[in-house]
């Protein structure tokens, strides 16, 4: 069984066609756990319109924590033997649950399986698991399967950049993962990476204040990790 984990901070507005697209998964064998980290907006109304619609639903509500306390509270309440930490904002698309359960049921020696996905219209494809580009560049969505045996937690002094430390972290235990060349969710704009920037303005913007907190939290990933 998957358990689908959704850390929401006010997310009502997007967090239906997330919900749909759940619903509409080939694969049915999975619970879903919403967390709801303190949000002030109208997301009671969305679990009272879809808590009949699944057959294996548990919400949790508490005081506002930041992401990684919300995703690792939904990783203490699941018992499926893989784990998928989906952002409110992403839109599956049908075959999501099925294609990465069977990547990681022919690859046993692999602990999650990635893919590509959209922003938008903005396509990141991605490339094959290589720790020596982990060890560069964050490149992996925390959107994967991960096989929950395997999952350390993620790092709750850790604000940005999340899932490069998860990443980092799995592999410093030997934990690799695989990569699955398919488009296999779309983030609605306007949610969690509604800031993304072209990769250009990193080199010739450093002012922008976006692209000085990505460069501190680079930093902060790179001396917890050893990396150059």
């Amino acid at each position: 069984m998957i358990s689908i984990i959704i850390p929401i901070y006010n997310m009502a507005k997007k967090l239906p066609k997330c919900l749909d697209s759940i619903l509409a998964q080939t694969d049915k064998d999975y619970e879903l756990i919403l967390v709801d980290d303190g949000s002030i907006d109208e997301i009671e109304k969305v679990f009272d319109e879809y808590q009949q619609q699944f057959s294996r639903l548990k919400t949790i509500r508490q005081d506002n924590q930041g992401s990684n306390p919300t995703r690792n509270r939904g990783a203490i309440e699941a018992k499926g033997q893989y784990l998928l930490f989906c952002d409110a904002d992403l839109i599956l698309e049908p075959t999501m649950l099925e294609t990465m359960k069977k990547t990681l049921e022919i690859n046993p020696e692999v602990s999650f399986a990635y893919c590509s996905f959209r922003f938008g219209k903005k396509l990141f494809k991605l490339w094959p698991y290589s720790l020596d580009r982990l060890r560069k560049m964050p490149y992996i969505h925390t959107t994967a399967l991960i096989r929950a045996e395997h999952f350390p937690g993620f790092d709750n002094q850790i604000k940005r950049l999340q899932d490069w430390d998860l990443w980092l972290t799995m592999a410093e235990h030997n934990q690799v993962g695989v990569w699955i060349d398919q488009v296999l969710f779309t983030a609605q704009p306007g949610g969690t990476i509604s800031s993304w920037l072209p990769s250009i303005a990193y080199k010739l913007m450093p002012f922008l204040p976006q692209v000085k907190k990505y460069k501190t939290a680079m930093e902060i990933i790179k001396k917890k990790h050893g990396l150059d």
